[in-house]
């Protein structure tokens, strides 16, 4: 029996270029596997018929993009997640899913190899292959442009010889990663870190340094789950689809950084992220009312942790599986509503609402009815105090100063 390859294709130069030379190579027939979660671009199935024509047995496109934002973007917001407390994981949270449909698809057409256009300098070669590793290991990995060498001349060469249905001629000078949660921009003069953006990189966002009027929205969280905007009932697929209309409008979400790429080097990377900034703002808010601090200071560090597994390609992991089930439990009560202000770059939290606040206005109150007994305060402040105390006095007693 003829071996089969499942190819993570994208419709471009590198990947339509990968199924022929795949099969040349090993002589497996090849399947080409089209995830769309929210990249835009080409219909699924004009990719699916490019792949076709490049020489794949077999095309299958999926639309992911609701199974995305629920399963995917939503456990990111539940935890707060931005890489070195910025970048909120936009490429990070996609490999997984993608690899999920690799994984079925192989076993469906009982393929022996997995294959990815991934190069051997970034992060998403690791985030393909652990996952892979994670949910089937019988599986084998092909990566043509790490391991064979395959550069763009080469590629461009080969799909010009053999008539590829493609356009090569047709190259940014960036290398654009984008889905529903986001979108990534890099390589190019923005490889020179003293570079500033320029205003031709954006395309999720509008320039928050033009003049807009404030865009006020009231997003309704159910147990940390986005379920309304402006009190109509939404899919998290559709709030992430209209926050990133409105909060990209108002020039929301823009990043620029250099970030510690997995593989030890570091990236200058410029995001754009308006929903994902906006939902992440908002939740964070409504826990601030709704989780009590003890709870809220050990889940900043879990939430850390978890946005660390998940750039490192660590979704299956168990250890990130464990904490998926404490942030679960933190989420019971994170339910109500929180106001923003999308303007100038700007999400800003006017306003917070919620039936299982933490928050009691009795006990707050500088002003008459306040609730708060300060007679407690002294003993408290005593007791809370004495372990400084009686380290300092030990000190002073040691150092000769008592």
């Amino acid at each position: 029996m003829t071996d089969r390859v499942v190819l993570a294709y994208s419709g471009g130069l590198d990947t339509s270029v990968a199924i022929g030379q795949i099969a040349e190579q090993t002589g497996a027939e090849v399947i080409a596997v089209a995830v769309d979660v929210g990249q835009g671009g080409e219909d699924l199935e004009e990719i699916r018929k490019r792949a076709l024509a490049c020489g794949a047995v077999e095309a299958v496109v999926v639309d992911a993009r609701e199974e995305f934002a629920s399963d995917f973007c939503v456990p990111a917001l539940r935890a707060n997640a931005l890489y070195m407390d910025r970048y909120p994981l936009v490429s990070s949270l996609s490999r997984p899913l993608i690899v999920k449909h690799l994984v079925e698809v192989a076993n469906r057409y009982n393929a022996t190899h997995v294959a990815h256009g991934c190069t051997g300098k970034g992060n998403d070669q690791v985030r393909f292959e652990v996952g892979l590793a994670a949910l089937a290991p019988h599986l084998k990995v092909i990566a043509p442009v790490r391991d064979y060498a395959w550069t763009r001349d080469k590629a461009i060469a080969y799909a010009e010889e053999k008539g590829l249905p493609i356009d090569v001629t047709k190259s940014s000078p960036y290398s654009i990663d984008q889905n529903l949660w986001g979108r990534a921009v890099e390589t190019g003069f923005l490889e020179d870190i003293w570079n500033a953006p320029i205003e031709d990189i954006y395309s999720y966002t509008s320039d928050p340094a033009k003049a807009t009027e404030p865009d006020e929205v009231i997003i309704t969280f159910e147990q940390g789950v986005p379920v309304a905007i402006d009190g109509k009932p939404v899919t998290p697929y559709q709030a992430i689809i209209e926050l990133n209309r409105r909060a990209g409008a108002a020039g929301v979400g823009r990043l620029d950084m250099v970030e510690d790429r997995l593989v030890g080097i570091k990236s200058r990377e410029v995001y754009e992220a308006p929903a994902a900034i906006a939902l992440i703002t908002a939740h964070q808010e409504l826990e601030g009312v709704t989780v009590e601090r003890e709870t809220a200071r050990f889940k900043r560090l879990v939430d850390q942790r978890w946005g660390e597994l998940v750039y490192d390609g660590l979704w299956f992991s168990p250890l990130k599986q464990a904490l998926d089930a404490f942030i679960e439990s933190t989420q019971r009560y994170v339910s109500g509503d929180i106001r923003l202000v999308l303007q100038s770059g700007r999400a800003v939290v006017t306003g917070r609402r919620s039936e299982a606040s933490l928050y009691d206005f009795a006990l707050a109150t500088y002003d008459t009815g306040d609730a708060f007994d300060q007679s407690l305060a002294r003993g408290f402040v005593e007791l809370w105090g004495l372990p400084s105390k009686l380290a300092a006095m030990r000190d002073r007693r040691m150092e000769g100063r008592a």
